[in-house]
């Protein structure tokens, strides 16, 4: 048997009628003022349509059942003019406004009710009850729009208390033995949970309002249960701050003092269901009051989010803020256009007047189309169409030919600049999609060290040693060196190594890639990952580089003075070589250098793991590249010195050899020594 599929919308429909059908008949049996104000003024704003309909469908079933035959009559006679009316009205200005329907429905139940009154021999009696009962009809009709309309709002939560104090009074005529109200043990329940969860002030209000309704219900013409329930309210709320049980015995308490003139008879009811309420409060489960009420002692914080948790929060939405920024710019729809168009609008200028027009356009499209379709790559290829981009048939038929082609050509023109701009936008785009990209990447790196626990204190015997030599020697020629190299400790336990090539030599180079040796490093310091860094780097060197036209090549390495794994990052730059012993491995990289490449390239990285007694040598492309590197090979392979420094030095005196130097030359080599002999860096 095949089932019928439930919509998501029909479902909420369903649920939402079926409260307001619920909601409306308990309300009924409300009874206030010798009618049922509230439950007329929470028809007023359960809405139009179907959930309307049912809150109506709630209303006459709760007349018929709580309200007497005459009553019920005028219950349901204001009931459906209400409806009538917000439906009427619905979708316009006026209804729009927060107090129309709760004053509609005022005036509608107050003439309803006059009418009634007026055929009544007690109309002096009877007015003043009706005239609050009115008053009752349009607060209840605003309170309740904050909960079934605007669900979060401010106010909703004092909305649903008003709701539940409601059927409580509705509930107070059912008595139990001993006289305990039921209605009125929940409300006392209810006073000392808005007491605990708010403040005295606002849980005295809402004891003053819960008392009142219930003085309305019982129709005896005091204020006993207003002055009982905002006295004891106040009382709960002054002990709320050290804890639940306490606040219940204050208002225990202030129960006791209340019944003090009061007669057994009267006091006994009272004092059980103060009893009974206090039980249903303590019963209540701990989240119903959000975690935030401890029993409060000297010393004891307030469990409050710190700062640092505060900041890492703010940091991972900022870094989400940026996620979703930079995906919206990937769902952007494609705008490539189709070059048919070329053709279609040269055509609509040329060949709408043209008498071979039906001949060539529909009795020979398929032929017409296949002319054009076959010319498009001699257009797009050339920029400009001639007479031979066409086959013979179709220039031998075309009496328009000369201004078909200036036409085609004027339109190809426009198509190549509109291609070019979009392109450029596309760039433009992808460009800025990495930035946020980068941007996220570094707040999220951020909010993860805040995340991670304090790192332990190493002392000089737990870490390995280390030595570096460098140096640099400019073009033959040039004052400067346009190579930029240096390296740094971390508090982290990390060591780095950057060298850069600036493009050209000279000291414009050399500003360059000091510029953004600079730049990195203080990434690095920061703590921000070489990765993430670096392609923050790139995208900068490529807006830059749209301007000056500049490249900078990037060699980095980051090692781990604990355990001594090292990981190769390269823009562009020239091999690296690890030499151990009489074996040297050449790590090399295919990106090119920071500035000339997408935004979405990410650099290349190779990890290792360096031995004592190893050598990890750094080179600019002035002092070999992967075409001619036999020669470093060798020279690295046959050495057997352990100064890093005199290693530098020895390659290049063998660069010199060769010849003039022809580019500016940088090295920078990282050597691990066989046993720890102390933190030693010479450059």
């Amino acid at each position: 048997m095949n089932r019928l599929p439930l919509d998501p919308r029909q479902s909420a429909l369903a649920v939402r009628c079926g409260i307001r059908f619920f909601l409306s008949a308990a309300l009924t049996g409300c009874e206030l003022l010798s009618g049922a104000p509230l439950a007329l003024g929470f028809l007023a704003a359960a809405d139009t349509g179907a959930p309307g309909l049912s809150a109506l469908a709630g209303a006459v079933v709760g007349a018929f059942l709580f309200l007497d035959f005459s009553s019920a009559l005028s219950y349901i006679a204001t009931a459906v003019l209400i409806l009538s009316t917000a439906t009427a009205f619905e979708g316009t200005g006026l209804a729009k406004r927060p107090l129309f329907l709760p004053a509609a429905a005022s005036i509608l139940f107050l003439t309803v009710r006059l009418i009634y009154l007026f055929q009544s021999p007690r109309l002096e009696t009877q007015f003043f009850p009706a005239l609050g009962a009115t008053i009752l009809v349009g607060i209840s009709a605003a309170v309740y729009r904050l909960l079934l309309r605007e669900g979060e709002a401010p106010g909703s939560q004092w909305a649903v208390l008003f709701l539940i104090a409601s059927l409580t009074v509705g509930l107070s005529g059912l008595v139990l033995p001993g006289g305990i109200s039921v209605g009125r043990l929940l409300a006392a329940g209810l006073t000392l949970y808005a007491a605990y969860s708010q403040s005295p002030g606002l849980g005295a209000g809402c004891g003053v309002c819960i008392g009142l309704l219930l003085d309305l219900a019982a129709g005896s013409g005091g204020l006993f249960f207003a002055a009982a329930f905002g006295f004891t309210g106040l009382a709960a709320g002054l002990y709320a701050r050290r804890g639940r049980f306490r606040a219940a015995c204050a208002y225990l308490a202030a129960a006791v003092i209340l019944l003090l003139p009061v007669t057994a008879e009267e006091g006994v009811p009272f004092l059980g269901e103060a009893i009974g309420g206090a039980v249903i409060f303590l019963l209540l489960p701990a989240r119903l009051f959000g975690g935030k009420r401890l029993q409060l002692h000297e010393g004891t914080p307030k469990d409050e989010p710190s700062l640092l948790d505060r900041l890492r929060t703010q940091l991972n939405q900022s870094a989400a803020a940026f996620r979703d920024l930079y995906d919206s710019f990937s769902r952007l729809p494609s705008t490539e256009e189709n070059p048919a168009v070329i053709f279609d609008r040269s055509a609509e200028r040329v060949c709408r007047s043209c008498v071979l027009r039906d001949l060539c356009w529909k009795r020979e499209y398929t032929t017409t189309f296949n002319a054009m379709n076959d010319a498009t790559p001699f257009l797009l290829e050339r920029g400009r169409a001639l007479p031979k981009d066409f086959p013979t048939h179709f220039t031998s038929r075309c009496i328009h030919l000369p201004d078909l082609l200036t036409a085609i050509n004027a339109e190809l023109s426009a198509f190549l600049l509109r291609q070019q701009y979009r392109r450029q936008l596309e760039e433009t785009r992808r460009e800025a999609r990495g930035q946020y990209a980068r941007m996220s990447e570094l707040l999220s790196t951020t909010a993860a060290h805040l995340e991670q626990p304090p790192q332990p204190v190493w002392s000089e015997t737990q870490r390995r040693t280390y030595s570096v030599g460098a140096a640099l020697r400019p073009k033959e020629g040039e004052a400067v060196s346009g190579d930029s190299l240096t390296a740094f400790e971390t508090d982290s336990g990390s060591l780095y190594l950057l060298l850069s090539d600036g493009m050209g030599t000279g000291e414009a180079a050399r500003r360059e890639s000091a510029m953004v040796l600079r730049l990195l490093e203080r990434f690095l310091r920061a703590g921000v990952e070489p990765e993430a860094a670096l392609r923050t780097l790139n995208d900068a060197m490529t807006l830059r580089g749209a301007e000056t036209g500049t490249f900078t090549t990037i060699d980095l390495v980051r090692l781990d003075l604990q355990s001594a794994q090292a990981t190769v990052y390269k823009y562009g730059a020239a091999p690296s070589y690890l030499k151990h012993g009489g074996r040297v491995r050449r790590i090399t990289g295919s990106s090119l250098p920071a500035g000339l490449h997408t935004t979405d390239r990410s650099p290349d990285a190779t990890t290792l793991v360096l031995e004592e007694d190893s050598f990890l040598v750094m080179v600019s492309d002035g002092v070999a590249d992967a075409a001619h590197d036999e020669w470093l090979q060798d020279l690295l392979a046959g050495w057997q010195g352990s100064d890093p420094q005199t290693l530098v030095t020895l390659i290049l005196t063998s660069i010199r050899q060769k010849g003039p130097l022809r580019d500016d030359c940088g090295v920078q080599v990282l050597y691990l020594p066989k046993s720890e002999t102390g933190i030693r860096r010479e450059v």
